[in-house]
């Protein structure tokens, strides 16, 4: 298997193993898919990890592969590529990218699907597609730049270049930085505390953030107003509000 999903204590961890770099043939994408699909559907699964290993997260797609294909076979891939890392974005719970090594291209843009990115401080991220002559085709074009702003993903996309852990902070491509050794130690520590939460509020919350980036203003206070006054009706809604009031706040156990 080149990549699975394992759970544990309501996290479920997407693991990349296709060594030596993790590259994203299309089998590795067609089953990245399905494994979204999975834990998207299974209650056991409260929060994901995706991983990709102590050395590399993913260095990309398979070029090699890539380089048989002409114009009428990408057309005929080129959404299944997207629909795969769509299906990871769409993933109805907190997602956590938990980063080592190399992040390109590809790699880079599965990334991007998560809702928080946790990097180790030798990683080096990049959307490398340029040097090829092409552009990210898996939603680098759209992910970057609705996480970091138009003029820096073009910056990286026009030149190409691999960014380090530091720079990738201070432009906001990751969320935290940590020595390699703990990152997915405390990719699993995020994952597991979110996994204890209000799954529906945190469904909620996602969906009203994401939807709500791609609407104007009215419609996203509509998705928000709509689900605010639903999650009145959750048993989660009862009992953190209960013991809001009888034990203060952030002792709730939820259901």
């Amino acid at each position: 298997m080149t990549i699975s999903l394992e759970v544990s204590e309501g996290v479920g961890t997407i693991l990349l193993d296709r060594p030596p770099m993790n590259a994203l043939d299309i089998a590795t994408q067609d089953r990245l898919r399905e494994l979204a699909v999975e834990a998207t559907d299974r209650a056991d699964v409260r929060a994901v990890i995706i991983y990709g290993g102590e050395k590399v997260f993913a260095a990309g797609a398979d070029i090699k592969e890539m380089q048989t294909m002409d114009h009428a076979a990408m057309v005929a891939r080129s959404r299944a590529l997207q629909d795969a890392f769509t299906a990871v974005a769409r993933i109805p719970k907190p997602v956590v990218a938990a980063i080592t090594g190399y992040a390109l291209g590809g790699g880079c843009e599965l990334a991007l699907c998560a809702d928080y990115r946790i990097a180790a401080d030798n990683a080096k991220l990049g959307q490398p597609e340029i040097l090829l002559g092409l552009i990210p085709g898996a939603g680098g074009t759209q992910r970057l730049s609705r996480l970091v702003g138009p003029s820096k993903a073009k910056d990286l996309i026009f030149t190409g270049r691999m960014v380090k852990a530091d720079e990738a902070l201070a432009l906001g491509l990751v969320d935290r930085v940590v020595p390699a050794a703990e990152v997915y130690e405390q990719a699993h520590a995020w994952a597991a505390k979110l996994a204890q939460g209000p799954a529906i509020a945190l469904r909620a919350a996602k969906e009203c953030v994401d939807a709500g980036l791609e609407a104007d203003i009215d419609t996203g206070l509509t998705i928000e107003r709509n689900w605010f006054a639903g999650l009145f009706a959750t048993e989660d809604r009862e009992r953190g509000m209960r013991s809001f009031v009888e034990e203060g706040p952030g002792k709730a156990k939820f259901v």
